[in-house]
């Protein structure tokens, strides 16, 4: 395979609500923002390279039944790191599908978080080892694939 990941948009509600949340609780660099009325939307990266488009263009919150984005999942460098995030994202009061770390599947090291941001679209961070110790909600399936 030749294709790797560019960026990745997101379609929100609220701009201002939705680049606070990843800008000031997940730690995204603003890049660019375009602030024309009906035409708003943030880019947002690691201060040099872009990863996540914001575009304020949705009417209604994420919805899991219909067909599209079904997770956006981002890696941490440590299992120290993914529990710093959780505890921020405790603090802004954000809605988690299980509680704390948990394995990707039954035996797995790998694990992390799942929440959602402002809109419900769904979130992981996630390392590939460290979890070793944590419960798996979903058994042998991927805890990913069902929240």
């Amino acid at each position: 395979m030749t294709l790797r990941t560019g960026h990745i948009g997101l379609n929100v509600t609220d701009l201002d609500r939705s680049l606070a949340f990843y800008r000031d609780v997940l730690g995204f660099t603003p890049l660019a923002e375009g602030k024309e009325e009906g035409r708003r939307y943030a880019f947002l990266g690691d201060g040099e390279n872009l990863a996540l488009t914001l575009w304020q263009q949705a009417g209604q919150p994420y919805a899991a039944e219909r067909a599209g984005l079904h997770h956006l999942a981002l890696e941490a460098d440590t299992i120290e790191k993914v529990r710093e995030y959780e505890e921020a994202l405790r603090e802004y009061g954000v809605d988690f599908a299980y509680e704390g770390v948990v394995a990707h599947r039954e035996g797995a090291g790998s694990g992390g978080i799942f929440f959602h941001d402002p809109d419900g679209t769904r979130l992981e961070i996630s390392v590939p080892s460290g979890a070793e110790e944590s419960p798996a909600p979903s058994g042998a399936a991927p805890t990913c694939g069902f929240f």
